[in-house]
């Protein structure tokens, strides 16, 4: 798996929801069989049904899904969306919507696998197109079709600052 290898090279440690199935499993699997780190963040409920990873570098099992996504962000300093189904959109979004009311500065990037992503990008410049997105906020979503064009845009993004949100006080 490329991004495993690209993770481990560049000794980049996985923070991701602490499950041992789907993608995130299975990356997290191939980091840990490469040597690299890896950290999960789980609530009570999924731990209950057994579905935690318990052969992670660390695991954190927390009371809810707004503390495990709460402590998910402050442990990492970038986040990657690869193909998944409504929990990805949910977590995706939830940390757009942060970086775009200037919680946090952190650099987020889709991994683009076969254009899965494309009808959500089209959908995003649609919005900013219409005026329900300010053309700035369009940045702070990253994309690459390979991992390494991702890795290397999201390495840049920590070095600088996306202006954050684009709510005119003075208008309000």
């Amino acid at each position: 798996m490329a991004l495993a290898d690209l993770l481990y090279a560049s000794r980049i440690e996985l923070v991701y929801g602490g499950g041992n199935c789907g993608l995130m499993g299975i990356l997290a699997n191939e980091l840990l069989r490469r040597g690299g780190r890896v950290t999960g963040v789980i609530p009570e409920a999924l731990m209950a049904r057994e579905v935690g990873h318990s052969g992670i570098t660390q695991l954190h099992v927390v009371s809810s899904m707004h503390e495990r996504k709460a402590l998910m962000s402050n442990l990492s300093d970038a986040f990657v969306a690869m193909p998944g189904g409504f929990g990805t959109f949910e977590e995706l979004f939830e940390v757009v919507t942060w970086a775009q009311l200037g919680f946090h500065s952190k650099p987020i990037g889709l991994l683009n696998v076969q254009g899965y992503f494309n009808p959500l990008l089209d959908l995003i410049e649609h919005a900013a197109r219409e005026g329900f997105l300010h053309p700035r906020q369009r940045q702070l979503v990253l994309t690459g079709d390979e991992p390494s064009s991702l890795i290397e845009q999201l390495v840049d993004a920590c070095a600088k600052v996306v202006p954050a949100g684009w709510i005119d006080k003075e208008k309000i």
